[in-house]
């Protein structure tokens, strides 16, 4: 089996960032401040280069359809859209979070930090799952536009 490298690479960036994010709980709750914070901040820079590899390579080649069966395609369909808009709440916490905690808001970044992670970790894990099911499980579809490649027509 032969992986496709884009996706491959972008998927071990989230995985890294779920990773360090988690970390970064643990230390907070060891009352490690900044280490907390230069943690939440790789995270953050993990979270990123996701982001700039994935977009990138959306932008320049396209998005995977589903190659699975069309019986599963409905079901995959629900769970990407799923993800995405998880992954784009998810985002937005993570944006707020960093934010509140540079500003020292804690009493703010206290409360969304928690929040954050468990939406963070629920990404994570939804998105190698996408990735599983588009290069693992079955051999991808076709490359194609955004709209196509999650709409599956």
């Amino acid at each position: 089996m032969s992986l496709p490298i884009l996706p491959t690479i972008s998927t071990t960036f989230i995985v890294l960032s779920a990773i360090t994010v988690a970390i970064g709980w643990w230390q907070i709750k060891q009352r490690k401040i900044e280490t907390h914070q230069k943690t939440m901040t790789l995270a953050g820079v993990f979270a990123l280069t996701f982001f700039i590899i994935y977009l990138s390579r959306t932008i320049f080649i396209g998005n995977t359809s589903f190659g699975g069966p069309d019986s599963l395609k409905i079901y995959y369909t629900v769970f990407l859209i799923f993800h995405i808009t998880l992954a784009t709440v998810g985002a937005v916490f993570g944006l707020m979070s960093l934010w509140t905690g540079y500003k020292k808001n804690l009493k703010r970044h206290r409360k969304l930090g928690p929040i954050t992670s468990i939406i963070w970790f629920f990404t994570a894990v939804t998105g190698v799952a996408v990735y599983l099911l588009l290069y693992v499980f079955y051999e991808g579809g076709e490359t194609t536009s955004t709209i196509r490649a999650i709409l599956g027509y």
